[in-house]
């Protein structure tokens, strides 16, 4: 989440003036994340989020993000829902941007993550895509293997010499890598693609909300989780946990089994998920939006990230049989 466009009182009023929500009381702007301008609203109904669409989210996907939103919701899911306004429509615009209201989850996301919070991360996830199974909708994981090397080359291009020398000839090295290895047919369905610790709200000692479905697409569940082992087994220094990561995938596959295929390609999609976060951060970082709430992310954590998988052999690097 983040803030890079402000809103007035008066689109504030006209815009909740569509809702049966009552008046504002508040609306606060919320620093984290880097691809939507996101604020806290509470109003005489209770406390929401309004997310306003940035230039960076394509218009044309939002139905697809709000209606996964609701059938996950539906299907027993901590997903929040997308309010309807009183014409029963879930997205609006303010600001000149798209924008939608959506339900406030108890809970809070943890700066401590323990080995049990990767075993219900792990089921979590693994309930997500399987009832995430059924959604009739799909959608292209734009930030996939295609997107590699443009993003790579767009990286290159708007470098001024501010970048660590090492980054550029071991990323293209391994893009090269990925594009000759990457596999073409695994299990795959509708996965969160961003499932990140502060994507995620626990309380009492179990998960209590999954948010910001704003990259989620149609791609293998392996990579989904691959991109959950990049965020949450490794330590502030840097060093690989082994006890989280076994954590996080025998929770998975307490609720839907892995194939044999998935378990021989985990290393590899734990590549190309640290490639996919050490370019958009790069690229972040290069292109700052002046006078923006956010903060960028230091693409470098991902580099050693992708030199220890780069490292590893067979899933039992990362807990398993």
């Amino acid at each position: 989440m983040a803030v890079y466009t402000d809103i007035s009182d008066d689109e504030l009023d006209d815009l909740l003036d569509q809702y049966d929500l009552g008046q504002a009381l508040s609306c606060k702007g919320v620093a984290e994340g880097v691809e939507n301008s996101n604020f806290l609203l509470h109003t005489e109904a209770g406390y929401y989020f309004l997310t306003l669409y940035e230039k960076r989210v394509n218009a044309e996907d939002l139905p697809f993000f709000l209606g996964l939103m609701e059938h996950l919701a539906a299907g027993g899911f901590m997903s929040p829902r997308p309010i309807e306004a009183k014409d029963g429509n879930n997205l609006k615009e303010v600001a000149g941007r798209p924008a939608a209201i959506i339900e406030f989850l108890d809970g809070r996301s943890v700066r401590r993550i323990t080995p049990q919070h990767c075993t219900l991360l792990g089921q979590a996830l693994a309930q997500l895509h399987t009832i995430g199974s059924d959604f009739k909708m799909t959608r292209v994981n734009t930030l996939s293997l295609s997107s590699w090397r443009p993003l790579y080359e767009a990286c290159l291009k708007s470098d001024a010499g501010q970048s660590d020398a090492r980054i550029f000839p071991e990323v293209e090295k391994e893009i090269a890598f990925l594009e000759n290895h990457w596999p073409t047919d695994l299990p795959s369905g509708i996965i969160h693609a961003d499932l990140f610790p502060d994507n995620i709200f626990f309380l009492k000692d179990k998960v209590s909300g999954v948010i910001d479905y704003y990259f989620a697409c149609t791609d293998f569940f392996a990579y989904d989780l691959a991109i959950c082992v990049n965020a949450w087994c490794f330590e502030n220094d840097g060093s690989f946990n082994i006890t989280k990561a076994r954590k996080l995938l025998n929770g998975y596959r307490d609720v839907r089994a892995f194939s044999q295929q998935e378990l021989e390609f985990l290393p590899l999609l734990c590549r190309g998920a640290a490639v996919r976060f050490l370019l958009t951060r790069h690229y972040d970082w290069l292109n700052q939006i002046e006078g923006a709430l956010v903060k960028p992310k230091d693409p470098m954590e991902y580099l050693k990230k992708l030199q220890f998988h780069q490292a590893v052999k067979n899933v039992a690097a990362y807990g398993l049989d």
